[in-house]
């Protein structure tokens, strides 16, 4: 029945946009209309969220902060846990018999398909085109320090997360900051701060997860399709995400297991050939992103510009600190919450230290930064088509595959973070609405693909930095937790009583 009564939401909302492709003034006149009313509720989002301290936004200097406090606090643990994370993902120390839905490695299969989505493609390119290539510089450095706060914050998402009686997880910062807190004292403070993450969660879910991927990728996918108009992209990519999140995390966890090797690898091949092609230019481009990283050239708001945009895209591409990961996270099967936070640490070094790097060298090596041809496509952000055009230049139907790559990334990351807003949606209304919430998750989808990138890149940003205000709070007052728990564990680890399973 719920098959079914999905089915009739997709062919109810197929009709307009049908009436839509039928009447091409009409057309032109909704969508103009819906980016207007769109564009005004961003800006009224930004002059609330975001302000500025010396330069920086205050968000920017909030995730940090979490990231230098996180990892001095839990002695460099991004760094010493990296061995033990490989180990556990590759199900050494998997146990039959314990809670949970998902294995470890479909737990990060499924986290990684919300992050290594269009921010490393399109969000990478635009960094480099706001901030010039320093900016990348400071994207790697967020990363590196972003592996400790994902590490903190997925293993609160499993020491607090909740069994249901028919085996199905609850789970998240919404769980840690209310019955955490709670523990230490602090439950309104608790309460408050986890209906705050899931009023932004959900945003983040219909923004920076769903209306972006989806603009972002039609960008590329339209480079190699010209004749697809966006409102059928949009209906196409809202069917196919629709049969799939219906399943629940079992499904999302099985279809990400499946493609995040697939894409990941796709999209890694293509770069390292083209890097191959130019490996002498290599060492050249690693110097122009540590110099214009200190000496930015050209690049409005200076060096504090550069530091900026490679912070916001950096959080934006791992989501270190904002704490979705610890959504996914919570459904592994292990009893120990720690185990499971030192999986999650791996996260931020594939998405932003690997990928995004590679992105990065792709786009100054070819030039596509500076080349006066696609100043079109810098100045309007369009950074999968111009991330695309940095893979033309080399070879001439690579767009073909990137918009493959794209159009998976995207995929990937809606159908993960349609789980992240569900278990929001839950944890506000019951479980009893969820189907509301597929419909409005389904009908964001069709917006982002006719909206203005801008439009779409500022509303994403503002809801899933936002996330990071409450999360981050509430993993501060939390901390001392994860740290005797860390210990406790790694003196187990290395006295043999952890003992391998497989």
């Amino acid at each position: 029945m719920r098959r079914r009564a999905w089915l009739y939401v997709l062919l109810f909302l197929s009709v307009p946009a049908v009436a839509i492709a039928e009447d091409r003034a009409a057309d032109q006149s909704f969508m103009a209309s819906i980016d207007a009313i769109f564009s005004q509720i961003v800006a009224a989002i930004f002059s609330v969220l975001f302000f500025s301290i010396g330069g920086f936004p205050l968000i920017v200097l909030w995730l940090i902060g979490g990231g230098v406090f996180f990892t001095i606090g839990m002695n460099f643990i991004n760094l010493r846990g990296f061995r033990h994370a490989i180990d556990v993902v590759m199900g050494k120390y998997d146990g039959p018999e314990e809670a949970g839905e998902v294995s470890h490695f479909q737990a990060l299969a499924t986290a990684l398909s919300a992050t290594v989505g269009l921010g490393n493609i399109a969000g990478v390119a635009i960094a480099v085109s706001v901030g010039g290539p320093g900016a990348i510089f400071w994207m790697s450095l967020g990363g590196l320090l972003g592996m400790t706060s994902k590490f903190v914050e997925c293993t609160l998402g499993q020491k607090y997360r909740i069994v249901k009686s028919d085996g199905t997880i609850a789970g998240g910062p919404m769980y840690y900051l209310s019955r955490g807190l709670e523990q230490i004292g602090q439950r309104t403070l608790g309460k408050v701060l986890a209906i705050l993450f899931s009023v932004f969660c959900l945003g983040g879910a219909f923004g920076g997860a769903n209306m972006f991927q989806a603009n972002q990728s039609y960008g590329a996918v339209q480079t190699v399709l010209p004749f697809l108009p966006n409102w059928l992209y949009g209906l196409i990519l809202m069917t196919l995400v629709g049969l799939v999140i219906i399943g629940g995390i079992r499904r999302i966890a099985q279809v990400a297991g499946a493609i995040v090797p697939a894409m990941c690898g796709l999209y890694i091949l293509m770069s390292m050939f083209i890097l191959l092609m130019n490996f002498t230019a290599i060492p050249g481009a690693i110097g122009t992103i540590i110099s214009e990283a200190f000496v930015p050239q050209a690049v409005e708001g200076g060096m504090i510009g550069t530091i900026v945009q490679g912070f916001r895209r950096s959080a934006f591409s791992n989501e270190a600190g904002i704490g979705s990961a610890a959504i996914a996270h919570s459904a592994a099967k292990t009893s120990e919450p720690v185990r499971e936070g030192i999986v999650a640490l791996l996260e931020p070094f594939i998405d932003t230290v690997v990928v995004c790097n590679m992105t990065a060298l792709v786009i100054v090596i070819t030039g596509a930064y500076n080349n006066i041809e696609f100043e079109a496509l810098r100045a309007g952000q369009k950074g999968a088509e111009l991330t695309a055009a940095a893979f033309g230049t080399v070879i001439a139907w690579f767009p073909i595959l990137l918009a493959i790559a794209v159009f998976l990334f995207a995929f990937s990351t809606m159908i993960s973070w349609s789980y992240y807003g569900e278990r929001c949606w839950e944890y506000l209304f019951g479980a009893g609405s969820l189907m509301v919430y597929k419909v409005l998750f389904s009908i964001a989808i069709f917006i982002g693909s006719v909206t203005k990138p801008t439009t779409v890149i500022n509303f994403s940003d503002a809801m899933l930095l936002a996330m990071a205000f409450p999360n981050l709070l509430g993993a501060y007052f939390l901390s001392g937790k994860v740290l005797a728990d860390l210990k406790d564990y790694m003196r187990r680890l290395k006295s043999g009583e952890l003992r391998m399973e497989n």
